[in-house]
């Protein structure tokens, strides 16, 4: 299973604070987030979520480009 979180316009500080926190809100049985972070106005996001010592949670496996620019997907343990 998987889910969706969209961080369009938010800080870097703020989006690894929303990342971490609805990470650790998701149930065991969801095994992808699907980060949306947009691509037209810049990579700080995409490369925030790139970077493992940006985000601290110990659910991620690891992280993969999807086929939209303008996404990224965490795998969960």
């Amino acid at each position: 299973m998987k889910e969706t979180i969209d961080i369009h316009g938010l800080t870097e500080y703020d989006a690894i604070k929303t990342i971490e926190q609805f990470i650790a809100s998701l149930p065991e049985s969801i095994k992808e987030v699907i980060v949306i972070h947009g691509h037209n106005s810049g990579r700080t996001l995409k490369d925030m979520i790139a970077d493992p010592k940006k985000i601290r949670s110990r659910r991620i496996k690891r992280r993969r480009y999807s086929k939209n620019p303008g996404e990224t997907i965490i795998e969960l343990y």
